[in-house]
């Protein structure tokens, strides 16, 4: 929903309520920029999650690598693509995930003017 309360299909608003509720999840993945932080994580993903104090459905979508579903829980893109670089993704690989295609199929869809308006 906007500002206005204006549904939006398909899309997340990132606001004040999604930022108290991704917190832990944002908290997370900002921890990822020092090298420590990821050798940790990648040893022992579950106590580094332990750490953080993530929900279940928080701890369900990093391990899944669901990076939509991790926006739905309130994480901000920008914190939670850090994640997804702990397994060397980078952002096309992320985005096509998030869009339900391999990258190969994403980047070929950008390169043909992306989406149309009705589909």
């Amino acid at each position: 929903m906007n500002e206005d309360g204006v549904e939006i299909p398909g899309t997340v608003v990132f606001d004040g309520r999604q930022a108290r509720s991704g917190l832990p999840l944002n908290n997370l993945a900002m921890a990822l920029n020092k090298a420590a932080e990821r050798e940790q994580f990648v040893a022992d993903p579950e106590a580094f999650m332990a750490r953080f104090r993530l929900s279940e459905e928080q701890k369900e979508a990093v391990r899944q690598r669901d990076f939509l579903r991790m926006i739905e829980l309130g994480g901000n893109i920008y914190f939670i693509y850090k994640i997804g670089m702990v397994d060397g993704l980078k952002v096309p690989d992320i985005v096509a995930r998030m869009a339900g295609q391999t990258t190969e199929e994403f980047v070929e869809m950008m390169r043909n003017g992306g989406r149309s308006p009705h589909g």
